[in-house]
């Protein structure tokens, strides 16, 4: 089952009713520990202003709803991280069992740049992650290319290394594929080149840009996203897992990709069914709602399914997934691995999906 509880308020009221006070819902252990948790939250002293104070609204079995005045919040994306998402709650040593499940978020938060197509899209990785020229970068990238691949991306791990700088690898990847396949150069690194190195990709004709999200900070992608360098943004999640996988204080996966989205992802990473990665089937699906579902004016997000995708599985994934649009499968070592070759890895996988 989804980690989201059940609301008296539509999704769509909800994110309207925002514009005062953010509602946040979290399962708490003990449940008594409900008006301290608010307090460490907001004010950090008892008899701090009533104006600024979190208030508990509800509480119902082992949940917890919480208002927080918009106004100390609003839309400050690190504020809201360093509060609700991953605040000093977790420092507690009350605290048995602390995880937010649900926010409601305050309007203003930019979302994705594109509206997502009504289809399945084939992404896949450059393999192997480090030590490829850049024209050997660009040669794979080919082949995937021509396998009929939509988004070729690099990997979280490749930077602008001296074996394979940024500026070099985008400029042989964009002379060797077709202007149909999106290439997403990863610009995570240094922050105070970030920009720069995100408008010199663009420049040079990468279509899509790539960000470590959870390495980089949620606020560089809301950054990114508000430069508007009018190519897609590729979100993603290394290091997410520290925040949804903890026993004692965790995020629930679904929360971390909504939030991600409205940050400005277009493409956000959900995990897989293939029991690769840490998600559950009923995570993955939670997941990919979070990308989907109506959040006031925010576009929808293509829920990236990846981790153990393939040819042998890629039409069971979308069974489980139970959806056939603004959904893409991700190639990673699988394609690889085919008999045919990468190429060839990528060709199968479109035919299993057909």
């Amino acid at each position: 089952m989804s980690d989201r509880p059940p609301t008296s308020l539509g999704d769509a009221d909800s994110y309207a009713s925002t514009d005062r006070v953010i509602q946040a819902t979290y399962e708490l252990e003990p449940l008594e520990w409900a008006e301290e948790l608010g307090r460490i939250e907001s004010t950090g002293l008892a008899q701090g202003p009533d104006a600024i104070r979190a208030r508990v609204v509800t509480t119902d079995g082992n949940r917890v709803v919480l208002a927080f005045p918009n106004r100390h919040l609003g839309h400050d994306v690190t504020l809201l991280v360093s509060a609700l998402v991953a605040g000093e709650w977790a420092d507690s040593s009350v605290i048995r069992r602390c995880r937010l499940v649900r926010v409601d978020w305050p309007s203003g938060l930019p979302g994705p740049a594109f509206e997502p197509p009504d289809r399945v899209l084939v992404g896949a990785i450059v393999k192997p992650s480090l030590g490829l020229s850049p024209a050997e970068f660009a040669s794979t990238a080919a082949a995937l290319a021509h396998g009929g691949a939509d988004l070729i991306k690099d990997d979280e791990l490749l930077g602008d290394d001296d074996w394979c700088p940024l500026e070099e690898r985008v400029r042989a990847t964009v002379a060797a594929i077709p202007s149909s396949t999106r290439y997403a150069a990863n610009v995570s690194g240094r922050i105070d080149g970030l920009l720069q190195r995100a408008e010199r990709a663009v420049e040079l004709g990468a279509s899509a840009l790539m960000l470590n999200v959870f390495a980089q900070g949620l606020d560089a992608l809301r950054v990114l996203r508000e430069q508007e360098f009018g190519v897609p943004i590729f979100a993603h999640r290394v290091g997410a897992a520290y925040w949804c996988r903890g026993e004692r204080a965790s995020v629930a996966s679904d929360v971390v990709a909504e939030l991600t989205r409205l940050c400005g992802a277009d493409f956000v990473q959900v995990g897989s069914f293939s029991g690769t990665v840490y998600d559950s089937a009923e995570q993955v699906k939670a997941q990919i709602e979070a990308c989907h579902r109506r959040l006031g004016p925010a576009h929808r997000s293509v829920a990236v399914l990846g981790g153990g995708v393939g040819p042998a599985n890629a039409a069971e994934h979308l069974v489980k997934a139970g959806c056939n649009q603004a959904v893409m499968l991700l190639l990673g070592s699988a394609a690889y691995t085919h008999p045919g070759g990468v190429e060839e890895g990528v060709r199968a996988t479109l035919a299993a999906i057909r």
